[in-house]
């Protein structure tokens, strides 16, 4: 590869098999990270799409009769006990509690 003057910039081609290897095309955001004195790594940035196709892809479906119970959580004693415990141990009223 050739490093080569862009405008007030300094750029290089990346080979067409690198460019098929991570998938790039134009517009793309890529990572160049040092390894080493001398080498550098090429990493393509995954897009927002992406990673959401791959939130999806991990998502476990609830069961259909499943129902979010806010005052069950607080019959429990899973949230509200400790957030009143902390409240009472602070000295300082500005202080947070959680």
């Amino acid at each position: 590869m050739k490093v080569a003057k862009w405008g007030n910039s300094l750029a290089v081609r990346l080979p067409a098999a690198i460019v098929e290897t991570l998938g790039l095309k134009e517009g793309d955001d890529i990572n160049l990270a040092m390894k080493g004195d001398r080498d550098f790594d090429v990493s393509r940035e995954r897009s927002r799409q992406e990673f959401l196709e791959e939130i999806r892809r991990l998502r476990v479906p609830m069961l259909p009769d499943y129902k979010f119970n806010r005052e069950e959580l607080y019959d429990r004693g899973d949230r509200e006990p400790r957030y009143a415990q902390d409240c009472d141990a602070s000295r300082d009223p500005g202080e947070a509690a959680d």
